[in-house]
């Protein structure tokens, strides 16, 4: 018999390939499925950007290979953006790095600092690569469950004192994928003063640093005094300038750190194409009216969502940032768990979510909401739900657990 890779075997089933396939499945018999599941901006790259792309591309020698730690002139536009958003001075030498994506370099960074068993502090319910680029890593997480207060930090005191072996790093990221939850400044100082007492690496995920909702913009951890040396943190133009397919994203921080991860890159790629680091330059560099109209599209879209869902009697708590709502599911169906919930929205509704037990243990009870359609849309998958939620339990029999399991993990 042949056995499993050792590094496969590591990673479980994916939970939202089932929903997947029922998504696809539907579509196949011609249901008009609303997809608020996967996060993927449904908005235009703007113009400008897409212009300096296509005038870049016919340069032919803009076809050759690429740097892989990023051109100078896209590490200088990140190093500008973080002294004129976050007061943050980087030298774009040694401290910038241009990813293919955040995940990528998330996971690149997970390659670089972890030795087989060493052990990351991950909260929990979060972005999936946070844990799995450190397990095919070889490394081990330890799961501390996300608040933005006292009690992470004092969870993660906790959760060193009892790993063996000690913990290398923790985990950061606010906003949150997929709860939204943010972080203030003064979460930030006691954090980094936390992991130098542990001797801890943090590791920042700001993808979402500019999709806010309010009057106060989302902080870098950064922006503490000291925290670079113990700091990298990564953020993403795909939400920002709806740039999801180009790939483009940064690791920003420590110089040890920054270094580490450009090393292990040169070995895997040589960067993004071109001409794509020359448009994401000039996408950090340009006007930036787009940003404020991509956070107005998302506000209006997460106003209709609460609104509309609510009136359908599936209470939506509005999110204060990121492109997703954290919603409990209504509590006659809770019993079901959050992937049975998730196939059972498709079926019988035609809207797809995402389970929200694919972001973790402490995910099972809730669902993920992208804001990746336009309102009217959003108010048909609420129509569609309401007339869903109506019918309640009825008929689903075979679906409900036994009295008293409720199909969740325990914690």
């Amino acid at each position: 018999m042949i056995e499993e890779f050792h590094r496969i075997k590591r990673l479980p089933p994916y939970v939202f390939a089932e929903v997947n396939r029922l998504k696809a499945a539907a579509r196949t018999r011609g249901a008009d499925i609303i997809d608020l599941g996967m996060g993927n901006p449904d908005m235009d790259t703007p113009k400008h950007i897409v212009d300096k792309l296509i005038e870049t591309v016919q340069r032919p020698r803009t076809h050759r290979y690429s740097a892989s730690k990023g051109i100078p002139g896209l590490r200088k536009a990140q190093a500008a953006y973080y002294a004129r958003r976050f007061g943050v001075k980087l030298d774009p030498e040694t401290q910038v790095v241009a990813t293919l994506g955040s995940k990528e370099g998330f996971a690149n960074m997970a390659q670089a600092i972890c030795a087989p068993g060493d052990v990351v502090l991950c909260p929990c319910p979060t972005y999936p690569i946070h844990e799995f680029g450190f397990i095919i890593s070889g490394g081990a997480i330890r799961h501390v469950e996300a608040s933005n207060d006292d009690r992470f930090l004092s969870a993660i005191s906790r959760a060193v004192k009892h790993s063996i072996p000690k913990p290398i790093a923790m985990i950061l990221s606010y906003p949150s994928n997929p709860t939204a939850m943010t972080a203030s400044l003064d979460f930030y100082r006691e954090a980094v003063q936390l992991a130098r007492k542990l001797d801890l690496i943090i590791l920042s995920d700001l993808a979402y640093s500019e999709l806010y909702f309010d009057d106060n913009p989302p902080p870098s951890v950064l922006q503490v005094p000291g925290a670079i040396d113990i700091t990298v943190e990564f953020t993403s133009l795909s939400k920002t300038y709806n740039m999801p397919g180009w790939r483009m994203g940064f690791a920003v921080g420590n110089d040890r750190l920054i270094a580490a991860l450009a090393r292990v890159k040169s070995y895997l790629d040589y960067g993004a194409f071109t001409p794509i680091q020359v448009a994401a330059a000039a996408a950090l560099n340009g006007p930036q009216d787009c940003v404020e109209e991509m956070r107005r599209v998302y506000k209006s879209r997460r106003d209709t969502l609460v609104k509309s869902f609510g009136q359908a009697g599936f209470d939506v708590p509005p999110p204060p940032a990121s492109m997703f709502a954290w919603a409990p599911i209504p509590e006659p169906f809770r019993a079901l768990g959050s992937v049975e919930f998730s196939k059972l929205l498709i079926e019988k509704a035609d809207v797809a979510v995402s389970p929200g037990t694919g972001f973790g243990e402490y995910g099972e009870g809730f669902v993920r909401i992208a804001l990746v359609e336009n309102e009217h849309r959003i108010r048909q998958a609420a129509r569609n739900i309401k007339k869903f939620l109506s019918q309640g339990t009825s008929g689903l029999h075979n679906v409900l657990p036994p009295d008293g399991d409720t199909g969740r993990k325990s914690a």
